[in-house]
This record gives C-alpha cells, structure tokens and sequence, in this order.
C-alpha cells in the first residue's frame, strides 16, 4: 500500500503524530507489534504539563480530558517533619492535570476509529528499508500475510526497544543508570492528600500520586533487582506510612490490584532523523518519571514534527524538516536534566553526606522564589 507518512508504533506519540497529520489531510498507516488491546491497557504516566492539556483540547481531544481530568495547582515537596506546598500558577501562571495515558489512548483511539485511517496491531517482522531513498516498511499482519507500505517519510514512535532508531547509522547514544528503582503500586482507594507528594526519607524516597478520585498510585524508592515478591500489601502501606508520614495525615488504604519493580535510566540517542526518518518519543529518548516528563517530552516531538511534516508534505518547504532533530533535543536534553536534577534531589543514595546536601537542596527550593520558579517552570511545562 501507498501512504504518506508510515509510523511505526500506535502508542500515544504515534496516535497523536497521525492524528495530527489528518488534521492537515496528510496520510498516514499505523504499525504496532502489540495488540490493540494490550496497548489501550497499559499503565503510564498520569501528569500532563500545561501545553499538552492545551493541544488536546486545541485538536478535539479534550472531551473526556474536561470531565474527568483533575487540574493541580501544584505539588508537595516533603521531608521529615516538614511538607511544602508549591504552587505553580501563583509561581508561573501554568497548572498541571492528572489525566492517565490509558485514558489519552482510548481518546486517540476513537478518534482514529471515526476517521478511519488505517492501523495494523499485532504486526510481526516490522523492517524499515531505504529510509535515505525511497522508504518503505515491510511486516507481517495478524493473518500472517506478509505486507510492505510504501511512504514518502517514515516515523518512528516505537519506543526503547523497536526497529526504528537501529536504522540509523552511527547513532550516539547518551545513558546513566541510576542505582535504585520504584516499586509502583495502584489501589482502590481515595488519594489522601489533593495533590502529589514527593517525600524524600532516610529509608528512601517515596511518592504519593492518583489515577482518580478512586483510585490512587503510589512509588516505593527499592533496589533495581528488588524481588516483588518480598513485598506483601502489608509491607508496603508500612513502607508508605513511614515515609509519607506527617503530623496530623493519615494514609488511607485500600485494595491493591497492581504493583511492579520499574528501572530508572535517562537515555538520550542522537540524531533523530537520519534520511526520510523521523524518531519521537521513548524511541529517541528516556528520562526517569520523578520529573512527568515522558509522555510530555513525546508529546511536544509529535507537535514539533506535525508542524515539520506538514510544511514538507503540502508546501515543499524543508527548513523545519531539516531543524527537527536539533530543536527537539535542545528540549529533550531541557527535561533530561530537570529530570535528572528531581531523581538525585529526592532520592537516598551515597553517604550521609550526600543526604545533607539534599536537605539543603529541599530547604533552598522551598524557601527560595526563585528556586521555587525554576522547579514550577520546568515541572509545568515549557511552551510547545
């Protein structure tokens, strides 16, 4: 078949880049290995930064977002004995919302439906080919027939571990692993305090979060190697209640129905084009979650390249096409580091010593309006 533009991946970042173009009457096939459902499924990050609660809204997803997203003025910085409330509209003038990726997929995914642009789930096989000529993708479809889609340009939004970047020659690639990981935790049950706590404690950072007004998420700072196992739903309320404990709040509790061990790494993988390819999102780059900036950081990519994509398709004009992969990652490495600068502030790691310095670090951002600004500035969103 014949297409515009091939984008292999239909997470968020692939939904978001096709819809988009269809805004602008571009073409364009989905591809992704997983099955519809699998991906519809997973659960991921829940915070949208200002400027991706107002491109959703701008391009006709914002429906649902209205009714049940759940606008933040801000977050809670805590240690023990102390929790400060940091407020990003009296700050900057920008709020964030929790509203969850399931959530975005599903709006995406309708409205993909109601377009009827065309996406294959459950394709296997998935090979770019002449990504600097005349680029084309071949795969095998859920029937086991073997397909090849012909495209003008082809976009990768396929994550770590797709096919997409490895067509790049040459890539340099930019990664600290970082020596602990979350323990992720989601239960039936209320949030206890109106918006997220992040807790910094000796035995280890801790995060109280939310889905909705029913059902919270919580993180658990533990070894990358932790066995869940060990963890029973006893061990970590007590955990929970250690460490996001403050004089006069009381955790509420509730059924746990999931909970698993996540890495943390930022990873960095330069250039994102190469030819007729385009990479955006985790397939280009990774940051750990402390900052919300993932899904974010896909989500400005997309509106980046939409714009580039479309200057090229319909109007032969190429200066954006041609900046795209050194604008987006002045950003990318923007939120890299903000991202960086939250793990190593909140969590425990090296030696008493280096406690200390987070102790100071904590009082600095809290006491400090200019401190305070820099940390609202870049946890609410940079302009898209």
């Amino acid at each position: 078949m014949r297409t515009q533009v091939a984008i292999v991946g239909a997470g968020p970042a692939g939904l978001l880049l096709s819809h988009l173009l269809g805004l602008e009457g571009i073409d364009s096939v989905l591809l992704e290995r997983q099955t519809a459902d699998y991906v519809q499924a997973r659960i991921r990050a829940g915070m949208l930064e200002a400027g991706t609660v107002g491109l959703l809204r701008e391009t006709g997803l914002g429906a649902r977002l209205d009714v049940e997203g759940m606008e933040h003025r801000g977050i809670h910085l805590q240690w023990p004995g102390e929790r400060h409330d940091l407020d990003f509209v009296d700050l900057v003038g920008r709020s964030v919302t929790i509203y969850g990726q399931t959530e975005i997929t599903k709006d995406l995914m309708a409205a993909r439906e109601k377009a009827g642009r065309p996406a294959y789930y459950s394709a296997s096989d998935v090979t770019l080919h002449d990504v600097t000529g005349k680029p084309h993708v071949t795969f095998v479809d859920v029937e086991g027939t073997a397909r090849r889609v012909d495209a003008d340009v082809v976009v990768g939004c396929d994550g770590f571990h797709g096919p997409s970047r490895a067509s790049i020659p040459g890539a340099e690639v930019w990664e600290r692993a970082y020596p602990f990981a979350w323990l992720g935790v989601l239960a039936d049950v209320a949030p206890s305090a109106a918006e997220l706590i992040y807790a910094w404690h000796p035995d280890g950072f801790a995060m109280h979060s939310m889905r909705s007004p029913r059902v919270s998420r919580f993180y658990l700072q533990v070894a990358p190697d932790e066995d869940i196992a060990a963890w029973s739903d006893d061990r970590i309320w007590d955990a929970l209640a250690t460490r996001l404990g403050h004089p006069g709040w009381s955790l509420g509790t509730g059924p746990i129905t999931e909970k698993s061990v996540l890495p943390m790494r930022s990873f960095v993988a330069t250039p994102m084009r190469h030819g007729h390819l385009y990479l955006a999102g985790d397939a280009a780059h990774i940051v750990p979650p402390t900052g919300a900036k993932g899904l974010n950081l896909a989500v400005a990519d997309v509106a980046l390249l939409a714009k580039a994509l479309t200057a090229s398709l319909k109007d032969g004009t190429d200066e954006l096409v041609d900046a795209y992969s050194d604008t987006a990652l002045r950003r990318v490495w923007r939120c890299t580091h903000f991202s960086w600068w939250m793990t190593s502030m909140l969590h425990r790691h090296g030696d008493d010593f280096d406690a200390r310095l987070q102790l100071a670090q904590l009082q600095r951002t809290v006491t400090s309006v200019a401190a305070a600004t820099e940390l609202a500035d870049n946890y609410s969103g940079l302009p898209l």
